[in-house]
């Protein structure tokens, strides 16, 4: 289902563009291009996941506290990973995470991985997001369920990852219909395995869908057995390119 119409939703508008948002490269001293390459003048970032150890760490990381404040000082979000284990996760630890990211990295807002998806989860899911936006003062939450969620999640965050996935399955995907009531800002696909010749169709589907965010790569996972989002794709030239100046419908 395309993207139709606009609705008011009780999350304020961000006002974004089709953008790239990194789902989290892996740690700076293995990555250091990558991390590099993410605050050249110009690059279409929406935000960046920093996950130093499946979470904060335990100490503060140099390398991650060099990575996120050169992100910073070039103006692009730097988010931190807190995962929810679908919703198993005590908020008490999530918090403890949350101020571990917020004393250490000065961070923008928060991604959560493994967010539930069920109705029932709802309530737990949302206090969790008004105890980190107390957290924040404010902040930029984003909820990564990877597929659509029960619509009510729409309401507890800025944006939602309703697609995380092969391009094999993104292809062929379609978007909830519920989500035509909602402006593209607030909506993210993560993509692997996506030719290069494949790359402009990829986009257009993101488009197509009502998808401001992206992330697509070439890089894939072997059946789970890699993170294909640990290093950049073999075009990302190309990516910043045609996000950068549009893609045409």
């Amino acid at each position: 289902m395309p993207y139709l119409t606009s609705a008011p939703s009780a999350i304020a508008s961000t006002g974004l563009s089709l953008g790239v948002g990194i789902p989290g490269y892996a740690h700076p001293l293995v990555a250091p291009l990558e991390w590099g390459e993410l605050a050249r003048p110009g690059t279409p970032l929406h935000w960046v996941v920093l996950n130093v150890s499946d979470g904060p760490g335990t100490r503060p990381d140099p390398h991650c506290l060099e990575a996120a404040g050169r992100l910073r000082n070039a103006g692009v979000r730097v988010l931190g990973h807190l995962d929810l284990t679908y919703g198993a996760r005590a908020l008490a630890d999530i918090a403890s995470d949350a101020r571990r990211y917020l004393d250490w990295y000065r961070i923008d807002g928060f991604f959560l991985d493994r967010c539930p998806t069920e109705h029932g989860a709802l309530p737990d899911t949302d206090r969790t997001v008004t105890a980190l936006r107390a957290l924040l003062g404010g902040g930029h939450i984003v909820l990564g369920q990877g597929t659509h969620p029960h619509p009510g999640y729409v309401d507890t965050a800025d944006q939602l990852v309703t697609f995380s996935g092969p391009w094999s399955d993104y292809r062929w995907s379609q978007a909830a219909e519920w989500t035509a009531d909602h402006p593209p800002e607030r909506f993210c696909h993560f993509v692997h395995g996506v030719p290069r010749g494949h790359l402009d169709e990829a986009l257009r589907v993101a488009r197509w869908q009502g998808a401001a965010t992206i992330y697509f790569t070439d890089r894939r996972d072997r059946g789970g057995r890699t993170d294909p989002w640990e290093t950049m794709p073999g075009y990302w030239d190309d990516i910043v390119s045609l996000v950068g100046t549009g893609v045409s419908e």
